[in-house]
């Protein structure tokens, strides 16, 4: 059973701030594909992943999409709660299936306009979020297919206590904003060079060094800043 601890953001709150807000937290099942939230939509709760990824997606008027990035047990997805907004430009999709604590939008806006404390810890998370972001519209302009297969699964694994994605090759295809007939073929190149093992809907990495080695800069760029706004 999933506890508030396992997600590391609220492992990390100020002990006042954590018996504030534990006693509020509701522990959720997210199944794969599940949409939290709609693009436009108020947001009322927050959510904060123990076991699970959520992507974000950005959503054009065609119904493509692309992802933006991804959130784990490393962070909470819903902060325009306390970035000054009420509802998200983007789509929140559950990528990898599992648990969440879900936590009133109140309550943690109450808690960042009140705790200098969490206020400094939710604002870092942010800047990391923020930088994936970016680095993430740069991957998807500039690196191939491949590279930016690579990218996802290790932003994937670094979330996941296994080395197994429960994942289809469309909806892959979904968060990177490519034809699925590319993603299969990247697939394909990872499995051969033994990277991968790749059944329906089932990704297993068997070699994370070969892996690194494949993906362009923007994995390590993205983990680079994370960690150093973690080590404050």
């Amino acid at each position: 059973m999933s506890q508030p601890t396992d997600n590391r953001l609220l492992n990390a709150l100020p002990e006042e701030s954590k018996r504030r807000l534990f006693p509020q937290l509701k522990l959720v099942e997210l199944p794969l594909g599940r949409v939290i939230y709609d693009a436009g939509q108020s947001v009322s709760a927050v959510y904060f992943p123990t076991d699970s990824i959520v992507s974000l997606l950005s959503t054009m008027a065609d119904g493509s999409s692309a992802e933006i990035s991804v959130v784990g047990n490393e962070g909470v997805v819903g902060i325009a709660v306390f970035m000054g907004g009420e509802s998200t430009p983007n789509c929140a999709v559950v990528q990898s299936a599992g648990f969440a604590f879900q936590l009133p939008a109140a309550a943690l806006r109450n808690e960042f306009n009140n705790n200098q404390g969490i206020r400094m810890l939710l604002l870092r998370y942010t800047q990391a979020l923020i930088a994936q972001m970016a680095q993430t519209a740069v991957c998807n302009r500039h690196h191939s297919i491949d590279q930016q297969l690579c990218r996802w699964l290790l932003l994937s694994l670094d979330r996941l206590s296994s080395n197994n994605l429960t994942m289809t090759q469309e909806l892959i295809a979904n968060m990177l904003g490519v034809r699925r007939e590319g993603v299969t073929e990247a697939a394909g190149k990872l499995q051969k060079l033994g990277v991968i093992k790749y059944r329906r809907g089932h990704i297993t990495v068997i070699n994370r060094e070969k892996l690194e080695a494949l993906c362009c800069e923007c994995y390590a760029v993205v983990k680079s800043e994370t960690d150093r706004l973690d080590s404050y």
